[in-house]
């Protein structure tokens, strides 16, 4: 993490110390949110084919919400005593994930590997709120709610997924670039 000043205050009912520890985990719960607003607008710009104004309009939404959520999650740190970095530099340098790998394509091959990063997002947001709901209950019921609203965004992508039996076409895929075939 860039150069910090020392956390000199917090919200009342919490030590300096649980502060500094709901930063971190707010800090990449940041830059996941601001990946995933622009590899959104990075889908919007580039899908193509038969269902491309369906998906293309279904995602709007999405990037609204997710902008939202960024600023919830940016606004907490900072009620926290923390500073929300959200320089491009930062996120490439403190992400743990690699960049979407899909370029121009065919509506279902991205909502395929979108499907992941929505799986990948939500497995992280569930550790957060595991994390932070031993120290703070409004952090948690922040990280909450907002999972419920990624969960539901890939319930969307998931429904151009499901075959009529139930099943997802990209089960099997661990690589964006499998789900995408």
């Amino acid at each position: 993490m860039p150069a910090e000043a020392t956390l000199r205050y917090t919200v009342a009912g919490l030590t300096v110390q649980d502060a500094g520890s709901l930063i971190e985990v707010l800090q990449q719960r940041l830059h996941g949110l601001n990946d995933l607003h622009l590899t959104l607008k990075h889908v919007h710009w580039n899908v193509v084919g038969r269902h491309f104004i369906a998906v293309h309009e279904m995602l709007d939404p999405q990037l609204d919400r997710v902008r939202a959520m960024a600023d919830d999650i940016a606004e907490r740190l900072a009620a926290l005593g923390g500073i929300a970095h959200g320089t491009p530099g930062v996120l490439v340098e403190e992400r743990t994930w690699k960049d979407y790998s899909v370029g121009r394509a065919e509506a279902i091959a991205h909502l395929g590997a979108f499907d992941l990063v929505y799986t990948g997002l939500i497995e992280d947001l569930r550790a957060a709120v595991k994390t932070v709901g031993e120290i703070d209950p409004a952090t948690e019921d922040l990280l909450i709610e907002q999972l419920r609203g990624l969960e539901q965004f890939q319930w969307f992508v998931r429904a151009y997924l499901e075959t009529a039996g139930g099943a997802l076409t990209t089960a099997d895929a661990t690589t964006e670039t499998e789900a995408a075939q």
